[in-house]
């Protein structure tokens, strides 16, 4: 079982729908969290050392967890996404872009 954490800003829309369409994946444990301090749920170091796979859905997002949490990443690969904030929650379009960039990172169902 892989944990798999998404992030986008706020954790309103990208990142919580996100979570939300791949929770039911067999082989993975999802989360979500914003880079804000606003966030719905801001992103901590715990969530990054609880993450094997960290999505996130902008460069920006990158560079503020490697600066943020440089100790607790170990070394571990951010995979940007490349997904602009333009999508409601749960928006279709939404939905069909994340499944089409995730498809090679999902472990086999």
């Amino acid at each position: 079982m892989k944990n798999v954490l998404f992030v986008c800003s706020q954790n309103k829309l990208r990142s919580p729908t996100a979570e939300q369409i791949f929770a039911d994946h067999p082989a993975i444990e999802t989360s979500s969290a914003g880079t804000n301090n606003d966030a719905e749920n801001p992103l901590d170091a715990e969530l990054i050392e609880w993450a094997d796979l960290i999505f996130a859905m902008e460069r920006e997002h990158r560079s503020k967890i490697r600066k943020r949490y440089r100790s607790a990443l170990n070394g571990k690969n951010i995979v940007v996404l490349d997904i602009p904030d333009e999508y409601a929650f749960m928006d279709s379009e939404l939905i069909a872009l994340l499944r089409a960039r995730m498809a090679r990172y999902l472990p086999p169902a």
